[in-house]
């Protein structure tokens, strides 16, 4: 089995952000595409994606949380660190697997929704595993989706995009922002500096 990562740009997957309730933030919309060659000459019949969607939501309905993280880890395990956002449900529309993702309160999912509400456009990549044929069609089988992470927009096709995290933790105060992320649950202060932090640092990457 091979490990396989997907990505798709903002406008690529058509993201719809949804803020429910005023408090859950959302990301809603195309997580793999079907039948049709992509960036990495992998192409995924549909009945592949289609089964790989209904066994994530069989697991979704079991009770079991399919969580995501921000940038792609090198394997399939899910680092606890890194978590953003639980993937709440998938879905068929004709050849594309498309997803609903809730983005949730730990250090990760602050920097998330900090970017999000300033405008930045984020983009998603699929993780998951599948034998990939040898006949240079590219053809992928026995496909499995583990999650769905969420990734920088490239800015040209060609271009791999920088971690978040990477960028964040890298500027002049992105550590000290991470570190109030661990403490602004319960601290009405933290969070207001937090947010102020993370917001000068987005601006100073622009």
């Amino acid at each position: 089995m091979t490990t396989l990562r997907e990505q798709l740009t903002f406008q690529q997957a058509n993201i719809v952000v949804e803020q429910e309730d005023n408090k859950n933030l959302c990301l809603k919309g195309i997580f793999i595409q079907g039948d049709k060659r992509n960036a990495n000459q992998r192409v995924y019949p549909i009945r592949e994606i289609s089964n790989a969607v209904n066994t994530l939501n069989e697991q979704i309905t079991k009770g079991m949380s399919v969580l995501g993280e921000v940038d792609h880890p090198e394997g399939l395990n899910i680092n606890l660190e890194r978590v953003s956002h639980t993937i709440e449900k998938m879905w068929m529309e004709g050849s594309n697997g498309c997803g609903k993702l809730k983005i949730i309160p730990t250090p990760m999912g602050q920097i998330i929704k900090v970017m999000i509400e300033n405008g930045v456009k984020l983009g998603v990549s699929s993780r998951g595993s599948g034998n990939v044929s040898e006949d240079g069609q590219g053809t992928v089988s026995d496909f499995q989706i583990v999650t769905v992470d969420i990734v920088a927009q490239p800015s040209a096709p060609e271009a791999y995009p920088t971690p978040i995290y990477e960028q964040v933790l890298n500027s002049k105060k992105g550590y000290k922002a991470y570190e109030l992320a661990n403490m602004v649950r319960h601290d009405k202060k933290a969070e207001k500096y937090l947010k102020e932090s993370l917001v000068n640092i987005i601006n100073n990457l622009r």
